[in-house]
């Protein structure tokens, strides 16, 4: 059985339906070449993204929403990854946001690297119980691929991004 550890979640990612990710992020949820310098700058231009393309009501509330995630517990991964999440009312539909920064940003992570590609979960309240784990789990999985965290850092097309999540939910990799 694969675990993958994530702050205070543990995935077990055989025992989950995959879903397809490309049916919850397009590329305009994707930026790679993000201006932002700090967490909050980072959170603050994900949500930015999010808001534009009508995936969440109210910036204010999601970003207080995704602190209060942050305050329980820090969402850096490792290899220069952060997943920062918030469920809240705020998200209309259940999606992702992915951004690579210009420069480490100073994040908590499991391997005290600094971050880089930034995945932020919005999730809708209903949806906090199963899809959230099956989108967790999905990531996660991706994660555990150190090919897929190189392509993550380094990969110009945001289409060839989500293409990599989808590619790993339809594979074998398990």
């Amino acid at each position: 059985m694969l675990q993958r550890q994530l702050p205070a979640m543990k995935f077990y990612i055989h025992e989950v339906n995959n879903m397809d990710i490309s049916r919850i992020l397009n590329t305009k949820r994707v930026l790679l070449d993000m201006k932002a310098t700090t967490k909050a700058e980072v959170i603050e231009e994900l949500t930015d993204l999010l808001q534009k393309d009508g995936a969440i009501s109210c910036r204010e509330t999601f970003i207080q929403d995704v602190w209060q995630r942050e305050s329980e517990g820090s969402t850096g991964f490792e290899n220069h990854i952060a997943i920062p999440h918030g469920k809240s009312s705020a998200v209309l539909n259940t999606t992702l946001a992915i951004g690579r920064t210009r420069q480490d940003i100073a994040w908590e992570t499991l391997d005290g690297s600094q971050v880089r590609c930034i995945i932020l979960f919005a999730v809708r309240l209903e949806d906090q119980n199963t899809t959230r784990i099956r989108l967790l789990s999905q990531v996660a999985g991706a994660l555990a691929d150190d090919d897929i965290i190189a392509q993550l850092l380094e990969e110009t097309s945001p289409q060839k991004i989500i293409d990599l999540f989808s590619q790993y939910a339809e594979s074998d990799v398990y």
